[in-house]
């Protein structure tokens, strides 16, 4: 029997040991030139990455302003280009409480401007601007309505009481020097006798004549959020 054993080649060689030699590998070395061209690469993908996320805002801008048919004027004045919310505005809520000015974005604002005592005309012009909101149907999900108050007259209880009811207005207040930094009214014209538009991007880009007519303002509105509607939603 010990010679069976011995005859069976396969048995002999799965019993020997198997042995693997490992190889060291230099590490790969990069001339300063390949080095160069890869960071460049790398900042062109970076670069194309940014250019695709942007690529839809500038178009619904691009349409907006250029694209438009021939013989349609804007009821409201365009800001070209558009001016963005300074970073330091100094913004407090009706309790004293500081408001980050950069909390402001992620929705279109329709703002207005006026003293806390508002007198007849400032009341009418937070009347137009809860009008306008109402008649934009669903779309006014994407709207919010902001009034600014440029001194520290306390608020009526009844307008307060307004102003809070929903969809309710984000009451700030907010020196007028620093305002102006950033809104401006027409020639002639005080900073409170308008409504200002803003994008969600915080920047402001439309202005409501003074003697406003809240339907043909309603139409520059519209067509502003369709154009921007592959890139904006409802929310902050």
């Amino acid at each position: 029997m010990s010679g069976s054993s011995s005859s069976n080649p396969d048995a002999a060689a799965a019993a020997e040991p198997v042995h693997l030699t490992v190889h060291p590998v230099a590490p790969l070395e990069l001339s300063s030139t390949d080095a160069a061209r890869r960071t460049a690469r790398g900042r062109w993908k970076l670069l194309l990455v940014l250019a695709i996320c942007a690529a839809p805002v500038i178009a619904s801008y691009f349409t907006f302003y250029v694209l438009r048919p021939q013989g349609r004027s804007n009821y409201a004045t365009l800001v070209d280009p558009p001016r963005a919310i300074p970073e330091g505005l100094a913004l407090t809520d009706l309790d004293g409480r500081g408001v980050a000015a950069q909390a402001l974005r992620g929705q279109w604002l329709l703002v207005s401007v006026g003293g806390g005592q508002c007198d007849a005309a400032c009341e009418q012009r937070l009347y137009a601007q809860r009008q306008l909101h109402a008649m934009l149907g669903r779309e006014r999900d994407r709207i919010d309505k902001v009034w600014f108050v440029v001194d520290d007259a306390p608020l009526r209880p009844a307008l307060r009481e307004a102003l809070s009811a929903a969809p309710a207005t984000q009451v700030l207040r907010v020196p007028p020097t620093a305002l102006t930094a950033w809104l401006q009214p027409a020639a002639g014209e005080p900073l409170e006798a308008h409504l200002y538009l803003v994008d969600p991007r915080g920047q402001w880009m439309m202005r409501a004549p003074s003697r406003l007519e809240p339907s043909r303002f309603k139409r520059d509105l519209e067509r502003l959020l369709r154009a921007s509607s592959s890139w904006d939603t409802p929310g902050r």
